[in-house]
């Protein structure tokens, strides 16, 4: 048996591991299935008339600060974004309504991705 240390998303884990021939190895059974994380909710997806406010970069929704009908101003932060262990507000290019949300909090985002319309 060899003991070992395995790090997973920054846990240690201390796990024994032991040595199979060749043999063994061909009648081991197959591991169970892994569970699967359950995926975030469903963003409303409202798409409204206006300007679109991209992601700049890919990462994960941290607030929705805004709601549909909501007047902002620009400069309002309208969504935090997570990436790269930094968060990152996403500010209002101009004074309007919010027309659409495209995200919900703990949903992961591609570059380019329509975080929200202000219309």
């Amino acid at each position: 048996m060899k003991n070992l240390r395995i790090t997973v998303n920054g846990v240690a884990y201390d796990v024994q591991v032991e040595e199979l021939g060749a043999d063994a190895v061909a009648a081991a059974p197959a591991p169970a299935p892994a569970k699967a994380a359950p995926a975030p909710k469903a963003a409303p997806k409202t798409v409204g008339a206006g300007e679109k406010v991209a992601a700049p970069m890919p990462g994960t929704i941290v607030s929705v600060n805004v709601s549909d009908g909501q007047a902002v101003k620009k400069g309002d932060v309208l969504v935090v974004l997570e990436a790269m262990k930094m968060e990152n507000e996403i500010k209002a290019p101009k004074d309007g309504t919010i027309t659409g949300i495209s995200v919900n909090k703990g949903e992961s985002v591609d570059t380019g991705a329509t975080l929200v319309t202000i219309g």
